[in-house]
């Protein structure tokens, strides 16, 4: 946004949080306003300081990016009566479709098509319950206020029923401050597909193609691409006017997207309606050659769109990847801590949309405040294939150390016969995908291994002094050295012998449990080793930071601690019955309390960060000896919350 407000010839002003002082944003605008703490509450969900900042600054517009109050009517006719124009829709327009039960109600009078389901003002459990069984399972309870999977939750069968209305309504609450829920008709194995629309200020409004998102976990995009390989041209034409009618029926103006869930017969129903521009927009971009963000500062200042619908053509194939600090290997759980380098590809047809500064040490941090999208990696190609390649290429030669991310599971979605083939679903992650090494924990192999050593002792030098011996040991020629390290909960004890330099190569064997791995190295710098492996030649990126070995093979990444010279390791066991947070983040609950017994799998307390909940469960069955948390906490990554005695036969 910036970017282009600047190429436009605007100044530009960021706002920003205490957690966002280093924020690419804030570098990349003329100036900047501090606006608050951390938390989003206090922050860049509070009108009256964003509007202080504009005032303070002298600010005429203010585009409110794809979060936090960019979907907020309040916040849109606040900056009508301050006279700055809110580069967005209008506010009715936003509070309509910002209710999925509101929104729902006007596009089945606006005869664009719609799933059955309830959307009654009447939301008590019992009428809920009701309603459901009235429609029939599986069934989908969704936040009215809601968005990108929170507040949603997938029900098979009655007896799950209340608990997951009681979960989604309690998500709900704590995500958009509201409760309200709507039921559906659950399609099963859907497309994702969402149109983009424009409208102006003259009434004049457009579609600009389709977005392929069918790819999700957690009901989150995963891959988004333009224009989508099921849909035909026929579809495309119906899909688009029955979204440029969504749009008309509630006086849009702006950017929006129109989505739809599409079943196997390519019969498409109306989903939601978001009214601001969406993360996934370069796809579209790049194959209708627009600069979506420069028709918002056009479209706000008054101007009318710069195509017709005839004009409108598509051309190519984009593919955008979100990368994202979680963990696929544990459910994809959301990770706050360091970057320590940021090094996005580049490339012919490759755009990387990143907030955060590329760079080695920059001094970064992922916190439990925000989202944990990290970057979006888009390709462009001719074709579909060529951009999928040039998608898998980018994202290994994006190279992000510190913080977990999910580059790796990201390579081999791409890599997926269901994805290649264009048949992908909804379903696709949890049924296609489900028994993809990338959803499980791998234990590193002897490659890495024998990587990290290697690194250790040619940027780290020998360990001069250990109390596990010399293996190997002898007065003339090389020594073995031995060398323990660590990765997660998995120790290796390994010895490194360093071999004859031949044609410049440096030869070493690497022995762990017997088996001897052989490794050349023909060049090493502060980030990269050039080494051969089993007679190829190749490069390992890595780094060394906080007394870890950072590095990367192929797509997968890994991160050792060189524990040579430790004694010990303190090491939870599993089933200690410590339960500790998985993340930082806020406690918004507590289940249990000293004396209370409880079993192996119950949930005691749950954690909320980076917008979802985190039920935080026993694993051990025993009674409570401690509870060091209450609701309202902060709490750090491993902090100790509570304590179960585990029963003699659970230990």
């Amino acid at each position: 946004v910036i970017r282009t407000a600047k190429a436009l010839g605007y100044q530009t002003v960021a706002v920003y949080s205490e957690a966002d002082a280093q924020a690419a944003h804030v570098a990349a605008a003329d100036e900047a306003v501090l606006i608050g703490p951390s938390a989003v509450s206090e922050s860049y969900l509070l009108i009256e300081k964003v509007l202080a900042a504009a005032k303070l600054t002298g600010a005429q517009a203010i585009h409110p990016g794809y979060g936090f109050l960019s979907e907020n009517s309040q916040f849109a006719n606040a900056c009508e009566e301050a006279g700055i124009e809110f580069i967005g829709p209008p506010s009715p327009a936003i509070e309509l479709m910002g209710s999925k039960r509101l929104s729902k109600i006007a596009m089945i009078k606006a005869k664009v098509p719609c799933i059955m389901g309830y959307e009654g003002a009447e939301q008590s459990l019992e009428v809920l319950v009701q309603e459901a069984t009235k429609i029939g399972f599986p069934i989908m309870v969704k936040a009215s206020a809601g968005g990108g999977g929170r507040g949603m939750r997938l029900v098979l069968e009655k007896s799950e029923l209340e608990s997951q209305i009681k979960t989604a309504r309690s998500e709900a609450e704590n995500a958009f401050g509201s409760g309200e829920l709507i039921l559906e008709k659950a399609v099963i194995k859907p497309r994702h597909i969402e149109i983009q629309v424009f409208a102006d200020k003259h009434g004049n409004a457009v579609y600009l193609g389709e977005r392929d998102c069918s790819i999700q976990r957690r009901h989150q995009k995963v891959v988004e691409e333009a224009p989508s390989p099921f849909v035909s041209e026929t579809l495309r034409q119906k899909m688009g006017e029955a979204a440029v009618q969504a749009a008309k029926a509630c006086n849009y103006v702006g950017a929006g997207t129109v989505e739809f869930l599409v079943d196997a017969e390519q019969n498409f129903y109306f989903l939601e309606m978001n009214t601001r521009l969406q993360v996934e927009h370069p796809v579209t971009e790049l194959i209708t050659g627009t600069d979506l963000v420069e028709w918002q500062l056009n479209v706000a200042a008054g101007e009318k769109l710069p195509l017709t619908q005839e004009q409108v053509s598509l051309k190519g194939h984009a593919i955008e990847v979100r990368l994202y600090a979680e963990d696929p290997a544990n459910q994809f759980l959301p990770q706050t801590g360091p970057i320590h380098t940021w090094l996005p590809a580049q490339g012919d047809g490759v755009r990387i949309d990143s907030g955060i500064a590329a760079g080695i040490n920059t001094g970064q941090i992922v916190s439990p405040f925000y989202d944990p999208m990290l970057a979006k990696i888009i390709a462009y190609g001719s074709n579909r294939e060529e951009a999928r390649r040039k998608l898998i290429q980018a994202v290994k030669n994006s190279t992000l150390f510190g913080v977990t991310v999910n580059s790796n599971f990201l390579c081999e979605v791409l890599k997926h016969p269901s994805f290649i083939s264009g048949a992908a679903t909804t379903a696709f992650i949890a049924e296609d995908f489900g028994d993809s090494p990338t959803l499980s924990i791998q234990k590193p192999g002897s490659l890495p291994c024998s990587l990290a050593a290697v690194i250790s002792y040619l940027k780290q030098g020998p360990q001069k002094t250990n109390t596990l011996g010399l293996s190997g040991w002898s007065n003339t020629g090389h020594s073995a050295w031995p060398y323990k390290l660590k990765s997660n909960d998995d120790e290796w004890n390994l010895s490194l012998l360093e071999q004859t330099t031949e044609n410049k190569i440096q030869r070493f064997v690497i022995t762990i449990e017997g088996v001897d791995t052989e490794l050349g190295i023909v060049n090493i710098s502060d980030d990269t080793v050039v080494y051969q492996h089993q007679g190829v030649r190749q490069k390992c990126q890595f780094q060394l930071a906080d007394g870890q070995i950072f590095i990367r093979v192929d797509t997968a990444y890994y991160a050792f601690e060189d524990c040579t010279q430790s004694s010990g390791t303190n090491q939870e066991t599993v089933g200690s019955g410590q339960i500790t947070a998985s993340m930082d983040g806020a406690i918004i609950e507590v289940l249990a309390k000293e004396g209370d017994r409880v079993e192996k799998g119950q949930t005691l307390v749950i954690l909320e960060a980076m917008k979802m909940e985190h039920p935080l469960k026993s694993d051990v069955n025993g009674t409570i000896e401690s509870v060091t948390v209450t609701q309202g906490h902060q709490v750090k990554l491993r902090q100790l919350l509570v304590t179960v005695l585990a029963d003699e036969e659970s230990e």
